[in-house]
């Protein structure tokens, strides 16, 4: 009998352990998550704000943290953009943290007018908050290195989505972003460029302006040549756009006689020629319209008074103060102020 209890007790024994040996196993090697989650750990959270945002998800947390300090979790996580997906284990997660494994996120480059909406657009999209991004994107140093200068370091940025690291920081942006600015200048379009007679500067410059006077991809090229034209002939650009920039105010629906007298380089009704710099980002059709302007005689166009977004052209100041005064009298009958 004392055998038989013996080899049962043996056997129960042995059985509790492969229970609490697999038990063990699942918890540590087995899947620590229901469903795919994604994590943004900031570089300003601490190790157990950290910790928590990871708890939060996982099944198995005593056993993460039980690892999490087997490994030195806390002295040595990397913050970041990590995803967790059903198929890892505790130990998996423990060490994507402690090796810095981030996923990318797509950052999208667009739409932005001055550098500061470019700085806030940054800081949504990445660690990094707006003032570090506006310390970077106003420095003169870091625009020295890159062949810019602090006010037309912006035209560097082509308008586009990118892959970072969340935790990228901001100079490394600024740094990636003249990389993608030659891979963007081929010889194609520079040559392209030397049709125009602009520098890349002045392409940038003028693309803004196309862009933000029209939205419409197949009248581009024409309103590029329009301003083109009035640059060879010496005429001012005379571009409402650039009176908006002048004032700072982008909300401005109707462009009224007393506007046009803000002082400001960038008012191309006071100055001749270019603006020192883009008045806004423009998108690559803006940029590429202007590389591929079309050629005509026209001088002056006026949008439409249907509102579709186009506009009418003109080749004397007679025709253009006809198309001036039909567009006035639609904004006043729509009581456009």
């Amino acid at each position: 009998m004392q055998k038989k209890s013996l080899i049962f007790v043996t056997l129960a024994v042995v059985l509790l352990g492969a229970v609490v040996f697999g038990v063990g196993y699942l918890q540590f090697k087995g899947s620590a998550v229901d469903t795919r989650h994604e994590l943004y750990l900031s570089s300003r959270y601490g190790y157990r704000q950290a910790a928590d945002s990871v708890l939060s998800h996982i099944r198995h947390k005593a056993a993460f943290e039980w690892y999490a300090e087997h490994i030195d979790l806390e002295r040595t996580f990397k913050p970041g953009h990590y995803v967790l997906e059903p198929s890892m284990s505790v130990i998996d997660i423990a060490r994507m943290l402690k090796l810095g494994l981030q996923t990318p996120v797509r950052v999208a480059i667009n739409n932005c007018k001055i550098p500061a909406h470019l700085a806030r657009k940054l800081a949504r999209q990445t660690d990094a908050d707006s003032a570090a991004y506006m310390k970077v994107l106003t420095s003169k140093k870091l625009a020295a290195e890159v062949g810019f200068d602090s006010v037309t370091l912006f035209s560097m940025f082509i308008p586009d989505t990118y892959e970072f690291y969340w935790t990228v920081k901001p100079e490394e942006v600024v740094r990636r972003m003249k990389k993608e600015y030659d891979r963007f200048w081929t010889k194609e379009r520079d040559a392209l460029r030397q049709r125009s007679g602009l520098s890349r500067l002045e392409v940038m410059t003028l693309a803004s302006i196309v862009y933000e006077e029209t939205r419409k991809s197949d009248e581009m090229p024409r309103v590029a040549g329009v301003y083109i034209n009035r640059l060879k002939k010496g005429i001012r650009l005379q571009a409402d756009p650039t009176v908006k920039y002048a004032m700072q105010d982008f909300g401005l629906r109707r462009i009224l006689y007393k506007h046009l007298k803000t002082p400001s380089p960038y008012n191309t009704y006071m100055n001749a020629g270019l603006p020192p710099s883009p008045i806004a980002m423009p998108s690559k059709t803006a940029i590429n319209a202007v590389l591929n302007f079309e050629r005509h005689d026209y001088i002056f166009f006026c949008a439409r008074p249907t509102f579709d977004g186009y506009h009418n052209f003109a080749r004397t100041l007679r025709e253009h103060n006809a198309n001036a005064r039909a567009y006035a009298r639609e904004l006043n009958r729509r009581k456009i102020k």
